[in-house]
Formats: structure tokens, sequence, C-alpha cells
């Protein structure tokens, strides 16, 4: 009976701590998906305003249009901002097995083109398996994606997607053009979905998608909403929202608010517009 006992004994202790690896190893494959969340579209962050025709601001352009006017006013903004400040309130909750996870963090961050940002954590709460292995871990990737292939490959162009007219969205003050679009290539920092395009301004302002390349056999599935919102001439990120569903049950979501912008434009470009 007694070693009965202890083999029994020994047996739990390796299935929890079999449970618990299991679990570790899913939570990093959440944070794996969701590193894609705000990031798949880096190169939407610059956003100047400049004046364009009627027939655009009116939505009747043709999608080759578009898509030529979104590229080059996406080169023209690469080079517009010089750095910026800000803040971000990130919110993870996962619900599943073996239980319910919460955790929140908040950061500054400071640009500096063209490809140099630098976090820092003023505050962490919540479950410390949440902000080790998957909050820090969005900060990593992230700082992967400013690599200079990386931002080719992730660019939003006619060499690594395919685009498609949806319609035409007006409002009172602004109309938008809807386009699909579909990766040529299954790269982590791509994805599938729907993106609302300014008339006026040509710059994303909203994005509806999934990850181009599932990240994960534990993934299900993961959908992103990501929306922009004006900073002084400037469109920048103002909500990520990214809900992960993982296989045999489970789903992580991810909640990023953007704000306290302070933005320093280029001297060159800022004399040419004047």
């Amino acid at each position: 009976m007694m070693i009965e006992a202890r083999n029994i004994a020994s047996t739990v202790r390796i299935t929890g701590r079999t449970i618990l690896k299991t679990r570790q190893r899913s939570l990093l494959h959440i944070a794996i998906c969701v590193v894609v969340a705000p990031f798949l579209l880096r190169a939407q962050e610059i956003r100047p305003v400049s004046p364009v025709g009627q027939a655009a601001a009116n939505g009747s352009l043709l999608l080759s249009e578009v898509v030529a006017n979104l590229v080059a006013r996406n080169a023209e903004r690469a080079k517009a901002l010089e750095s910026y400040t800000g803040h971000r309130i990130y919110q993870l909750d996962y619900h599943g097995f073996p239980g319910n996870l919460q955790s929140q963090m908040i950061v500054k961050i400071v640009y500096r083109a063209p490809s140099t940002k630098k976090f820092t954590i003023i505050s962490e709460s919540g479950s410390k398996l949440l902000i080790n292995r998957v909050l820090h871990k969005l900060l990593e990737s992230e700082e992967e994606a400013l690599k200079a292939n990386n931002r080719q490959e992730s660019a939003l162009n006619e060499i690594n997607y395919d685009f498609t007219l949806i319609g035409v969205e007006r409002t009172a003050e602004r109309s938008c053009y809807v386009l699909a679009v579909r990766p040529k290539i299954n790269n982590k920092f791509l994805y599938r979905g729907t993106i609302w395009v300014d008339a006026t301004d040509f710059a994303v302002r909203r994005i509806e998608a999934e990850p181009a390349k599932n990240p994960s056999f534990w993934t299900k599935k993961s959908q992103v909403v990501q929306t922009y919102a004006k900073a002084g001439r400037f469109w920048m990120p103002s909500n990520n929202h990214t809900t992960t569903t993982v296989r045999f049950g489970g789903k992580a979501v991810l909640n990023i608010d953007y704000d306290d912008y302070a933005l320093s434009e280029s001297h060159f470009v800022a004399a040419d517009t004047q």
C-alpha cells in the first residue's frame, strides 16, 4: 500500500508538471499569435495629411488608382515622421484550461526614424505568466518587425498583397475605399482581411483581418481589429483588439489602447509642405 501510495503521488506530481508545461506552451503559442496583431500594420503608423483631387475624395477612383495612391503615400510617409512618443495600455484576458488569467501592462514608447523603438514599462499587474510569456514577447516582436528585411516583406503593396475593391463607404465627414487584401506569401507579419482606406489621405483607417500564417497548431483562429485616429497631421494607431481561439478550448483577448502622442516631423518634409 505504501509503495502504491508513493507511485500515485509521484504520478500526480508528474501529471501536474506536464499540465503546467502544456499550459505554458499553449500560452506561449498564444503570445506568438497575438504578437502579429500590433505589428502587421507597422508601415501604416505614419500618415501625414495632404490634399488630393475631388474625384479621389468622392470615392470614384479605380482599384489600381487607389492602390497606387496608397503605395505612393506610404513612401512619402516613411520619410515624414522623425520621432514620436506615446503611451500604451495592454490588457490580456485568457479564459480556458485550467483557469482564467488576466494581466495589464502600461508602456511608454519612444520612436526614432527609421527603425528604433524604445519601450519603458511603467507598470505591470496580474498574471506573471501572461506578463513574462506574452506581453513582454509583444515588445520583443515589435522590435523584430522593424528590421529592414521585415519592413520590406510586410509593406502594404502589390508585391506582398492582392487587392480587391469591395466598395466605397461615404459619411457626412469623409469617404473610405473598402478593399479586400490577400497575402501572396505566408509571412507572420502579413494578414488577410479587409481594410478601409481614407479617400482623401489614402491612409488605412481600419483593418479587420487575421494573420496570413497560423503560428502554431495550438492556435485555431485569430481575429484582429485595428483602428487609427488623427494626431496632428498624422494618423496613428488608436486601438488594437485581437481575439485568439485556442485549439481544444480556451480564448485569449488582447486589447491595446494607444494615446498621449507627441510627434516630431522631419525638418525636410516640413519645409517642403510650407
